[in-house]
């Protein structure tokens, strides 16, 4: 039987992340993007039609049927699960996830293998090519070469 836990520094550090994460849905329109190097799969979630459910006691966050994000129990000592669509993403601390900022709005790339999620708080509705706006977002942190992925992550 696995031995699960929660230690403080994971309870910090991913229940930082999580209140992070619930700021960006305090935008009006959120599009959550899975990114590899075969593709980009983009969401628009309006959070005016979206139920946005902030569960502290528990740590997790709930936006509809399209996302939530929990703080989890691990043996590694805490873990930090994000389920949009099929994908399952598990981040278990700092390296996996970068902040980044553009001029259209501020948003968190979290990674696992090669595949990352971009959660991103739009200042205004995004007009035009959803795809060249969101993909210049995520090269901030990540960028595919050769079908490799090389991500910058953020110390904090």
């Amino acid at each position: 039987m696995a031995v699960s836990n929660l230690d403080m520094h994971a309870l910090f550090v991913l229940g930082d992340l999580r209140a992070q994460l619930v700021k960006q849905f305090q935008s009006r329109f959120v599009y959550v993007t899975e990114q590899s190097a075969e593709g980009i799969y983009i969401a628009e979630i309006d959070t005016e039609t979206a139920l946005v459910v902030d569960d502290k006691p528990r740590l997790e966050l709930k936006v509809g049927d399209h996302f939530r994000a929990a703080v989890l129990p691990s043996r590694e000592g805490g873990k930090f699960e994000i389920k949009f669509r099929d994908i399952k993403l598990t981040v278990y601390g700092l390296g996996e996830y970068a902040f980044v900022d553009t001029a259209e709005g501020h948003g968190i790339v979290f990674k696992e293998g090669h595949t990352v999620v971009t959660v991103f708080a739009a200042k205004e509705q995004l007009q035009g090519t959803l795809s060249k706006t969101l993909k210049a977002v995520t090269g901030k942190a990540a960028k595919w070469r050769k079908g490799e992925l090389t991500f910058k992550a953020s110390d904090k």
